[in-house]
């Protein structure tokens, strides 16, 4: 389960959405996910699902991503379905099962809450998979630039976000092989009651703590070795820069969001 979990990896490659400038594809996620909170019918649910998938065509990332990135939240996606497929009431009873009834109101929202699950995780996940880390901490910062005139620490936060961001594969692949490292000691992980799990939980959060501390001190001697000061005064390797192709896919993007936002005037909201 622990390999299947593919946030804050970076995929590099040479695709229009990889080269696309750090500040505008943030800003397009931005925009996606208010846009599928706001999309409130199958049409623009599906016109949605095909702009993630033209996404993932474009940059070259696998599908199977895809699946890598959803199956970690399964558990939790089937637990709200089945909380709100038994509580959410409607006119006549689709299905009744002893006392339980299940409305068509029901299914319906549940069908569009999961299509917006799923399509959130796989439309922001593309932002890590095709930028880097230096090139998110610059984007966060120019975009967030004009906070410095109330004296916002906006490098610093950038910095610190993405930095979280960078280090989530490596504690993942930390807790694989400290939970490899307690089962070659007889330790029982899978098994037991629901208590049993828990408990034995201990022995892995505590190293792996210690393990998360002791990377954020050499993080931090690096920095200080380097004479890391923050953002002042320092030079970037790689400038940001707007290219005509950047404003031209930035457009399209802006377009196709439009579209479905429009599909709330031609067809009916089902939510």
């Amino acid at each position: 389960m622990l390999k299947d979990i593919t946030i804050g990896q970076h995929f590099p490659g040479n695709s229009p959405v990889h080269n696309l400038d750090a500040r505008l594809k943030i800003v397009i996620t931005v925009l996606f996910v208010v846009v599928m909170f706001m999309s409130t019918n199958f049409p623009g649910l599906i016109l949605s699902a095909v702009f993630v998938l033209t996404m993932y065509k474009l940059s070259g990332i696998p599908l199977k991503m895809l699946k890598k990135s959803i199956k970690p939240l399964l558990p939790l996606i089937f637990f709200t379905v089945v909380l709100n497929l038994f509580f959410i009431t409607g006119e006549v009873p689709l299905i009744k099962i002893g006392a339980l009834e299940i409305y068509m109101e029901a299914v319906i929202f549940c069908i569009v809450m999961i299509s917006r699950i799923l399509l959130l995780i796989c439309g922001t996940s593309l932002l890590t998979y095709t930028t880097s880390t230096i090139a998110l901490t610059d984007g966060l910062e120019a975009l967030m630039k004009p906070l410095n005139k109330i004296n916002f620490p906006v490098h610093e936060m950038a910095m610190m976000m993405t930095i979280a961001l960078r280090f989530i594969p490596t504690l993942i692949e930390e807790t694989e092989k400290i939970m490899n490292a307690q089962k070659s000691r007889g330790a029982l992980l899978d098994s037991g009651t629901f208590m049993d799990r828990i408990k034995a939980l201990v022995p892995i959060l505590v190293p792996l703590f210690i393990s998360a501390f002791r990377r954020a001190e050499e993080l931090a001697t690096a920095m200080e070795c380097r004479c890391y000061h923050g953002g002042e005064g320092r030079t970037r390797l790689r400038q940001l820069k707007i290219t005509k192709d950047d404003i031209r896919y930035t457009v399209v993007c802006m377009v196709f969001f439009a579209v479905i936002l429009s599909m709330k005037i031609f067809f009916k909201r089902v939510i």
